[in-house]
């Protein structure tokens, strides 16, 4: 159950700006620190951080441009591009991929080059589950493969993506740092002070910095911004999944007495599908969402989207 706009004390993560504010700013940078090295449970030590430019462009002002949600370095030289994915979108994968080329391409020197690199890890924070096979497997860390083998081809380039639907332990079952993280990411907008089981100093300093009451007015202002931004897109996808859902199953039945019933149910889903695909890219554009990103999100193509 929620709470209204005037019970509220803590921000919710998933927005653009408190993510941003908590991970993505020089005076937060302990708190970034702490979450990376709760995921890489020993296999990485971060020290410190240098936070990069988001906005990166193709090799010519004409090519598509990747804006990232944060990014930094560590003391090695090494990437780190963490994104916070707050809807599901068909194409999030590829996205993903696409954006960690440009961590990599950009490592390339101007003269002779022997062509080493430094780690890259890209990591997803998703507000939905994309592997419904197993509910309890969240956390994925994806690396290059040899297929035979399953050994590690190529070990400096990392995909981590955490999956919060599924993260559903409660307070007394949290045990290490990440569970701790996790949780607090999860429930941050709904609590009214900070757990017991997360007295660490640097879960005080998340507390302290995600506190609405001690935001300045332009803070409230961009918070406040945000928050309907985020409010705006889940009523979008709910509405459109509900009328998906619905023309889905009108479509199904008609021809599923023509046809059959499994080959009309799943026409009538993929039908549904597309229609909200439609309805959220026509309500994105209302927004005045840019093009790539709705492309991103939805699946659509180009064409698909201007003829709205």
């Amino acid at each position: 159950m929620g709470i209204s706009e005037s019970q509220e004390r803590y921000v919710n993560f998933y927005t653009d700006f408190a993510f941003k504010k908590l991970f993505g700013t020089e005076v937060n940078k302990e708190l970034l620190i702490s979450f990376l090295n709760s995921l890489f449970e020993g296999k990485e030590v971060i020290k410190d951080l240098k936070y990069l430019n988001v906005e990166h462009l193709g090799h010519a002002a004409a090519e598509r441009k990747a804006v990232f949600d944060v990014y930094c370095e560590n003391e090695q030289g090494e990437k780190f591009l963490i994104e916070m994915q707050k809807a599901e979108q068909d194409y999030f994968k590829d996205r993903s991929i696409y954006y960690s080329t440009f961590p990599i391409q950009e490592q390339a020197p101007r003269g002779k080059w022997n062509f080493e690199l430094k780690r890259v890890y890209t990591i997803g924070i998703l507000n939905f589950t994309f592997d419904n096979d197993d509910e309890d497997y969240l956390h994925h860390e994806v690396k290059l493969m040899d297929a035979k083998t399953n050994k590690v081809f190529y070990a400096k380039l990392t995909y981590v993506y955490l999956e919060m639907p599924k993260f559903k332990k409660e307070e007394d079952e949290l045990v290490t740092l990440l569970d701790k993280w996790l949780y607090a990411i999860k429930n941050l907008a709904t609590l009214m002070e900070r757990p017991t089981a997360l007295q660490e100093a640097v879960f005080k300093r998340l507390f302290e910095q995600a506190e609405i009451a001690a935001f300045n007015k332009k803070e409230l202002h961009d918070y406040r911004e945000s928050q309907k931004d985020f409010w705006d897109l889940n009523s979008v996808i709910e509405t459109a999944e509900k009328k998906g859902m619905r023309e889905g199953i009108v479509k199904g039945r008609a021809e599923g007495i023509a046809k059959g019933r499994a080959e009309g149910r799943a026409e009538g889903r993929a039908e549904g599908e597309h229609n909200k695909a439609l309805d959220i890219a026509r309500n994105l554009k209302s927004f005045g969402m840019p093009m790539n990103q709705i492309v991103a999100m939805t699946g659509l193509s180009e064409d698909d989207i201007n003829a709205l």
